[in-house]
Protein backbone atom coordinates (compact mmCIF):
# COMPACT_ATOMS: atom_id res chain seq x y z
CA UNK A 1 0.00 0.00 0.00
CA UNK A 2 2.83 2.37 0.94
CA UNK A 3 4.50 1.76 -2.42
CA UNK A 4 1.26 2.54 -4.25
CA UNK A 5 0.93 5.84 -2.36
CA UNK A 6 4.53 6.78 -3.21
CA UNK A 7 4.04 5.88 -6.88
CA UNK A 8 0.81 7.89 -6.97
CA UNK A 9 2.49 10.94 -5.47
CA UNK A 10 5.41 10.67 -7.89
CA UNK A 11 2.94 10.45 -10.77
CA UNK A 12 1.12 13.59 -9.58
CA UNK A 13 4.41 15.48 -9.26
CA UNK A 14 5.48 14.38 -12.75
CA UNK A 15 2.16 15.48 -14.24
CA UNK A 16 2.57 18.83 -12.54
CA UNK A 17 6.09 19.24 -13.91
CA UNK A 18 4.97 18.36 -17.42
CA UNK A 19 2.17 20.93 -17.20
CA UNK A 20 4.63 23.55 -15.97
CA UNK A 21 7.08 22.79 -18.78
CA UNK A 22 4.28 22.96 -21.33
CA UNK A 23 3.28 26.36 -19.99
CA UNK A 24 6.70 27.79 -20.80
CA UNK A 25 7.43 25.77 -23.92
CA UNK A 26 7.36 27.36 -27.41
CA UNK A 27 4.25 25.38 -28.26
CA UNK A 28 2.23 27.16 -25.57
CA UNK A 29 3.02 30.63 -26.85
CA UNK A 30 0.40 30.61 -29.56
CA UNK A 31 -2.32 31.29 -27.01
CA UNK A 32 -1.47 35.02 -26.67
CA UNK A 33 -3.49 36.15 -29.70
CA UNK A 34 -6.24 33.60 -29.08
CA UNK A 35 -6.65 34.82 -25.50
CA UNK A 36 -6.98 38.45 -26.60
CA UNK A 37 -9.66 37.45 -29.07
CA UNK A 38 -11.43 35.50 -26.33
CA UNK A 39 -11.39 38.44 -23.91
CA UNK A 40 -12.31 40.81 -26.73
CA UNK A 41 -9.90 43.56 -25.62
CA UNK A 42 -6.46 44.79 -26.68
CA UNK A 43 -4.85 46.67 -23.78
CA UNK A 44 -2.51 49.38 -25.02
CA UNK A 45 0.14 50.38 -22.48
CA UNK A 46 1.19 53.94 -23.19
CA UNK A 47 3.35 56.57 -21.54
CA UNK A 48 2.30 60.09 -22.58
CA UNK A 49 5.22 61.11 -24.76
CA UNK A 50 5.69 63.56 -27.62
CA UNK A 51 3.05 63.01 -30.31
CA UNK A 52 2.95 59.24 -29.95
CA UNK A 53 0.67 59.35 -26.91
CA UNK A 54 -0.46 62.89 -26.15
CA UNK A 55 -2.42 62.09 -23.00
CA UNK A 56 -5.49 63.70 -24.55
CA UNK A 57 -6.86 60.58 -26.21
CA UNK A 58 -4.89 60.81 -29.44
CA UNK A 59 -1.39 60.45 -30.83
CA UNK A 60 0.27 58.48 -33.61
CA UNK A 61 0.59 55.27 -31.60
CA UNK A 62 -2.87 55.64 -30.10
CA UNK A 63 -4.39 55.78 -33.56
CA UNK A 64 -2.21 52.92 -34.77
CA UNK A 65 -3.23 50.70 -31.84
CA UNK A 66 -6.91 51.53 -32.33
CA UNK A 67 -6.63 50.38 -35.92
CA UNK A 68 -4.72 47.26 -34.86
CA UNK A 69 -7.44 46.36 -32.35
CA UNK A 70 -10.05 46.88 -35.05
CA UNK A 71 -8.12 44.57 -37.39
CA UNK A 72 -8.19 41.87 -34.70
CA UNK A 73 -11.91 42.35 -34.17
CA UNK A 74 -11.51 43.41 -30.53
CA UNK A 75 -12.10 46.48 -28.38
CA UNK A 76 -9.28 48.99 -27.87
CA UNK A 77 -8.41 49.99 -24.31
CA UNK A 78 -5.75 52.52 -23.34
CA UNK A 79 -3.86 51.80 -20.10
CA UNK A 80 -1.82 54.80 -18.90
CA UNK A 81 1.51 54.04 -17.25
CA UNK A 82 4.96 55.52 -16.58
CA UNK A 83 8.44 54.92 -17.98
CA UNK A 84 9.36 53.31 -14.68
CA UNK A 85 6.46 50.83 -14.70
CA UNK A 86 5.73 50.15 -18.37
CA UNK A 87 7.92 47.05 -18.88
CA UNK A 88 6.59 45.48 -15.68
CA UNK A 89 3.04 46.29 -16.76
CA UNK A 90 3.67 44.23 -19.90
CA UNK A 91 5.85 41.37 -18.63
CA UNK A 92 5.03 41.11 -14.93
CA UNK A 93 8.73 41.62 -14.18
CA UNK A 94 10.26 44.68 -12.55
CA UNK A 95 13.59 45.32 -14.23
CA UNK A 96 16.64 47.53 -14.00
CA UNK A 97 19.01 48.28 -16.85
CA UNK A 98 22.67 47.47 -16.22
CA UNK A 99 24.50 48.76 -19.27
CA UNK A 100 23.35 46.60 -22.18
CA UNK A 101 22.06 43.96 -19.78
CA UNK A 102 18.94 43.79 -17.64
CA UNK A 103 18.35 42.68 -14.07
CA UNK A 104 14.99 41.37 -12.81
CA UNK A 105 14.37 42.88 -9.38
CA UNK A 106 10.77 41.87 -8.63
CA UNK A 107 7.36 40.91 -9.95
CA UNK A 108 4.20 42.95 -10.55
CA UNK A 109 0.74 42.34 -12.04
CA UNK A 110 0.47 42.36 -15.83
CA UNK A 111 -1.74 45.27 -16.96
CA UNK A 112 -1.49 45.27 -20.75
CA UNK A 113 -0.73 43.45 -23.99
CA UNK A 114 1.40 45.87 -25.97
CA UNK A 115 3.64 48.92 -25.40
CA UNK A 116 3.36 51.63 -28.05
CA UNK A 117 4.53 55.16 -27.24
CA UNK A 118 7.67 55.83 -29.24
CA UNK A 119 9.51 52.97 -27.52
CA UNK A 120 13.17 52.93 -28.56
CA UNK A 121 14.68 49.52 -29.33
CA UNK A 122 17.66 49.14 -26.98
CA UNK A 123 19.84 46.07 -26.39
CA UNK A 124 18.78 45.69 -22.77
CA UNK A 125 15.11 46.02 -23.64
CA UNK A 126 15.44 43.29 -26.28
CA UNK A 127 16.37 40.89 -23.50
CA UNK A 128 13.04 41.34 -21.70
CA UNK A 129 10.48 42.16 -24.45
CA UNK A 130 9.76 41.15 -28.05
CA UNK A 131 9.99 44.08 -30.49
CA UNK A 132 8.22 44.59 -33.78
CA UNK A 133 10.09 45.85 -36.82
CA UNK A 134 10.91 49.56 -36.72
CA UNK A 135 7.88 51.83 -36.67
CA UNK A 136 9.78 55.14 -36.48
CA UNK A 137 13.38 56.31 -36.99
CA UNK A 138 15.17 58.02 -34.15
CA UNK A 139 18.50 59.13 -32.77
CA UNK A 140 19.54 60.88 -29.58
CA UNK A 141 20.48 64.52 -30.08
CA UNK A 142 21.96 67.16 -27.80
CA UNK A 143 19.58 70.13 -27.55
CA UNK A 144 20.56 73.44 -25.96
CA UNK A 145 19.07 76.88 -25.38
CA UNK A 146 19.19 79.11 -28.46
CA UNK A 147 21.49 81.58 -26.66
CA UNK A 148 23.97 78.87 -25.59
CA UNK A 149 27.61 79.29 -26.66
CA UNK A 150 27.36 75.76 -28.09
CA UNK A 151 27.33 75.81 -31.88
CA UNK A 152 25.46 73.27 -34.01
CA UNK A 153 27.98 71.02 -35.74
CA UNK A 154 28.35 70.83 -39.47
CA UNK A 155 27.30 67.27 -40.44
CA UNK A 156 30.28 65.43 -41.91
CA UNK A 157 28.46 62.40 -43.29
CA UNK A 158 30.24 60.27 -40.69
CA UNK A 159 28.08 59.71 -37.59
CA UNK A 160 31.01 58.77 -35.34
CA UNK A 161 32.84 61.97 -36.28
CA UNK A 162 29.69 64.03 -35.67
CA UNK A 163 29.17 62.46 -32.24
CA UNK A 164 32.79 63.20 -31.30
CA UNK A 165 32.34 66.83 -32.40
CA UNK A 166 29.25 67.22 -30.20
CA UNK A 167 30.89 65.64 -27.15
CA UNK A 168 33.99 67.80 -27.53
CA UNK A 169 32.12 70.89 -26.34
CA UNK A 170 30.42 69.43 -23.25
CA UNK A 171 33.13 69.87 -20.61
CA UNK A 172 31.76 71.66 -17.55
CA UNK A 173 28.22 71.95 -18.92
CA UNK A 174 25.19 70.71 -17.02
CA UNK A 175 23.43 68.10 -19.17
CA UNK A 176 20.10 66.43 -18.41
CA UNK A 177 19.34 62.77 -19.09
CA UNK A 178 16.79 60.21 -17.87
CA UNK A 179 17.72 56.94 -16.20
CA UNK A 180 16.54 53.63 -17.74
CA UNK A 181 15.38 55.23 -20.99
CA UNK A 182 16.97 55.88 -24.36
CA UNK A 183 18.07 59.21 -22.83
CA UNK A 184 20.19 57.54 -20.16
CA UNK A 185 23.56 59.39 -20.26
CA UNK A 186 25.41 56.17 -19.35
CA UNK A 187 24.45 54.68 -22.74
CA UNK A 188 26.50 57.37 -24.50
CA UNK A 189 29.38 57.87 -22.02
CA UNK A 190 28.39 61.48 -21.43
CA UNK A 191 30.20 61.63 -18.08
CA UNK A 192 33.49 60.88 -19.84
CA UNK A 193 33.16 64.15 -21.76
CA UNK A 194 33.59 66.19 -18.60
CA UNK A 195 29.93 67.23 -18.59
CA UNK A 196 28.09 67.58 -15.30
CA UNK A 197 25.41 64.94 -15.77
CA UNK A 198 22.08 65.42 -14.01
CA UNK A 199 19.37 62.75 -14.02
CA UNK A 200 16.06 64.47 -14.65
CA UNK A 201 13.37 63.40 -12.20
CA UNK A 202 10.36 64.91 -13.96
CA UNK A 203 8.36 63.84 -16.99
CA UNK A 204 10.39 63.30 -20.17
CA UNK A 205 8.13 65.82 -21.93
CA UNK A 206 9.43 68.46 -19.49
CA UNK A 207 13.09 68.20 -20.52
CA UNK A 208 13.00 70.83 -23.27
CA UNK A 209 11.12 73.44 -21.21
CA UNK A 210 13.52 72.81 -18.31
CA UNK A 211 16.41 73.77 -20.60
CA UNK A 212 14.49 76.80 -21.89
CA UNK A 213 14.02 77.86 -18.25
CA UNK A 214 17.76 77.58 -17.58
CA UNK A 215 17.70 74.51 -15.32
CA UNK A 216 20.48 72.95 -17.42
CA UNK A 217 22.76 73.99 -20.25
CA UNK A 218 21.57 71.19 -22.52
CA UNK A 219 19.64 67.95 -22.57
CA UNK A 220 19.56 64.67 -24.41
CA UNK A 221 16.43 64.35 -26.54
CA UNK A 222 15.44 61.80 -29.12
CA UNK A 223 14.40 62.93 -32.57
CA UNK A 224 10.59 62.92 -32.13
CA UNK A 225 10.72 64.96 -28.92
CA UNK A 226 13.33 67.32 -30.37
CA UNK A 227 11.08 67.99 -33.38
CA UNK A 228 8.20 68.79 -31.03
CA UNK A 229 10.47 71.09 -28.98
CA UNK A 230 11.52 73.01 -32.10
CA UNK A 231 7.85 73.54 -32.96
CA UNK A 232 6.73 74.49 -29.44
CA UNK A 233 9.62 76.80 -28.59
CA UNK A 234 10.76 78.32 -31.91
CA UNK A 235 13.87 80.44 -31.50
CA UNK A 236 14.44 79.21 -27.94
CA UNK A 237 16.18 75.85 -28.49
CA UNK A 238 18.67 74.53 -31.01
CA UNK A 239 19.96 71.09 -31.99
CA UNK A 240 23.72 70.79 -31.53
CA UNK A 241 24.08 67.33 -33.08
CA UNK A 242 23.88 63.58 -32.40
CA UNK A 243 25.25 61.66 -29.41
CA UNK A 244 24.10 58.26 -30.71
CA UNK A 245 24.06 56.18 -33.84
CA UNK A 246 20.76 55.82 -35.66
CA UNK A 247 18.16 53.96 -33.62
CA UNK A 248 14.68 52.67 -34.23
CA UNK A 249 11.42 52.69 -32.32
CA UNK A 250 9.06 49.74 -32.25
CA UNK A 251 6.02 48.21 -30.62
CA UNK A 252 6.87 45.92 -27.69
CA UNK A 253 5.20 42.64 -26.75
CA UNK A 254 5.82 40.10 -24.02
CA UNK A 255 8.37 37.48 -25.07
CA UNK A 256 5.60 34.85 -25.13
CA UNK A 257 3.31 36.90 -27.43
CA UNK A 258 4.63 35.43 -30.67
CA UNK A 259 1.35 35.30 -32.61
CA UNK A 260 0.26 38.77 -31.48
CA UNK A 261 3.55 40.23 -32.69
CA UNK A 262 3.23 38.38 -36.01
CA UNK A 263 -0.32 39.71 -36.41
CA UNK A 264 0.97 43.24 -35.83
CA UNK A 265 3.68 42.82 -38.48
CA UNK A 266 1.05 41.80 -41.05
CA UNK A 267 -1.14 44.73 -40.00
CA UNK A 268 1.76 47.24 -40.17
CA UNK A 269 2.76 46.08 -43.64
CA UNK A 270 -0.82 46.55 -44.81
CA UNK A 271 -0.86 50.07 -43.31
CA UNK A 272 2.34 50.91 -45.18
CA UNK A 273 0.94 49.57 -48.45
CA UNK A 274 -2.37 51.45 -48.29
CA UNK A 275 -0.86 54.77 -47.09
CA UNK A 276 -2.42 54.80 -43.63
CA UNK A 277 0.96 54.69 -41.90
CA UNK A 278 2.37 57.59 -43.96
CA UNK A 279 -0.76 59.64 -43.30
CA UNK A 280 -0.34 59.15 -39.54
CA UNK A 281 3.31 60.22 -39.67
CA UNK A 282 2.41 63.32 -41.69
CA UNK A 283 -0.30 64.19 -39.19
CA UNK A 284 1.90 63.98 -36.10
CA UNK A 285 5.49 64.43 -37.36
CA UNK A 286 5.43 66.29 -40.69
CA UNK A 287 9.05 67.49 -40.34
CA UNK A 288 10.58 64.03 -39.91
CA UNK A 289 10.51 63.31 -43.65
CA UNK A 290 13.21 65.98 -44.17
CA UNK A 291 15.58 64.23 -41.76
CA UNK A 292 15.03 60.56 -42.65
CA UNK A 293 13.54 60.32 -46.16
CA UNK A 294 15.04 56.87 -46.77
CA UNK A 295 13.14 55.33 -43.87
CA UNK A 296 9.78 56.35 -45.31
CA UNK A 297 10.38 55.10 -48.83
CA UNK A 298 8.28 51.94 -49.13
Amino acid sequence: MANKIIISRVFIVCVGLVALLNLFSPGARGEDLEKIRETGVLRHLGVPYANFVTGSGDGMDVELMRLFAESLGVEYRYVPCSWKSVIGDLTGKQVRAVGDDVEIVGSVPVRGDVIANGFTILDWRRKIVRFSSHTFPTQVWLVARADSHLTPIQPSGDTDRDIAAVKKGLKGLKVFGVLNTCLDPALYNIENTGAVVRLFEGNVNELAPAVVNGEADATLLDVPDALIALEKWPGKVKVIGPVSEMQGMGVAFDKSSVELCEAFEIFLERCRDDGIYTALVKKYYPAVFRYYPEFFRH
